[in-house]
């Protein structure tokens, strides 16, 4: 619960939830419940939510960023598709990366995430070359002509038609702020 006011406010606030919730037949859990300020933020559902200063300007807005704990549970899950010695299909392990990094990436889409995603794709990228590299003795000379055109382009990883897809691609849009313009059913509207 976001409340505005002193800290006295908010324990005076929590007990009357505690109430609240207690007819429901539902409690607060005490290691999971805080109280702390909007500008040191809180994690919440794998969102880092905290106010900061807005760059160039002197106003303070409320940001939503990807939580710490989110990128290291989503890299672990990388370096379990991806381990140097693995001898499985690479089809089978691009799709996998595909699968893991986009579903990833939509739950994160409305963060301030366009940084960590392309930082996400180089971890993966450098990640299936590593394990190439293991796997058919390549070094780097080998995995240049491999992955580049003659022009010097760098050519995304394929095996088949599986292709390994970047996330830094993808938009990220933010929700727009409508506070006044949504509907609310306790307040009586103008005749």
């Amino acid at each position: 619960m976001l409340v505005h006011g002193a800290e006295s406010d908010v324990h005076a606030l929590r007990e009357e939830v505690v109430q609240v919730l207690a007819r429901v037949g539902l409690r607060l859990s005490e290691e999971k419940t805080r109280v702390t300020h909007l500008d040191r933020g809180f994690d919440f559902l794998g969102f880092r939510i905290q106010r900061r200063i807005k760059q160039g300007t002197n106003k303070r807005h409320v940001y939503t960023f990807v939580a710490d704990r989110a990128i290291r549970s989503v890299k672990a899950k990388i370096r379990a598709l991806t381990p140097r010695t693995s001898q499985r299909d690479l089809e089978y392990v691009l799709t996998g990366l595909n699968m893991v990094t986009h579903g990833w990436a939509n739950y994160f889409q409305h963060a301030v995430a366009k940084n960590v995603f392309a930082m996400l794709d180089s971890f993966a990228w450098w990640r299936v070359v590593r394990m190439l590299q293991v796997r058919h003795r390549w070094g780097w000379k080998d995995v240049r002509a491999r992955f580049t055109t003659p022009a010097g382009r760098w050519l995304p990883i394929s095996a088949g038609d599986i292709e390994l897809r970047r996330i830094a691609a993808r938009p990220v849009t933010r929700y727009r702020y409508r506070g006044s313009r949504i509907p609310n059913p306790w307040t009586p509207r103008p005749a």
